[in-house]
C-alpha cells in the first residue's frame, strides 16, 4: 500500500524548532520529488520548501530561507523538515507530497502551532 504520513508537528514557543518527517511505504522517495506545505487556518496551502530526486537541489519560499532545512535519508525512506527560529506565523498544517511523472501522493498532514 503507497503511502506518505508526516510525523513531528506539535506546540512549541516562538524561537523554538521542530524537525518535521514525511516517511513513505509502498516507494522509494529517493526517486521521487518531494514538497513540504502548509496549509494556515483561512489561507490557500503554500509551498515552503522541496527537494528534487535527480540532484537534491532544494528550494525554500523566502519567509523560511534560513530557517528551515530539508533532507533524504534514503535508509529510512523519510525526508525531513528542520524548522528553526520558529515564528507565530509558521502555524499552520504542514503536509508532504512525492512527485514522480504523472503520480503524486500526499501525506494526511501535521499540526504545527507556534505560540507563548
Amino acid at each position: 500500500q503507497v503511502q506518505l504520513v508526516e510525523s513531528g508537528g506539535g506546540l512549541v514557543q516562538p524561537g523554538g524548532s521542530l524537525r518535521l518527517s514525511c516517511a513513505a511505504s509502498g516507494f522509494t522517495l529517493d526517486y521521487y520529488a518531494i514538497g513540504w506545505f502548509r496549509q494556515a487556518p483561512g489561507k490557500e496551502r503554500e509551498g515552503v520548501s522541496c527537494i528534487s530526486s535527480s540532484d537534491g537541489s532544494t528550494y525554500y519560499t523566502d519567509s523560511v530561507k534560513g530557517r528551515f532545512t530539508i533532507s533524504r535519508d534514503g535508509a529510512k525512506n523519510t525526508v525531513y523538515l528542520q524548522m528553526n527560529s520558529l515564528k507565530p506565523e509558521d502555524t499552520a498544517v504542514y503536509y508532504c507530497n512525492a512527485k514522480r511523472g504523472v503520480n503524486l501522493y500526499w501525506g494526511q498532514g501535521t499540526q504545527v502551532t507556534v505560540s507563548s
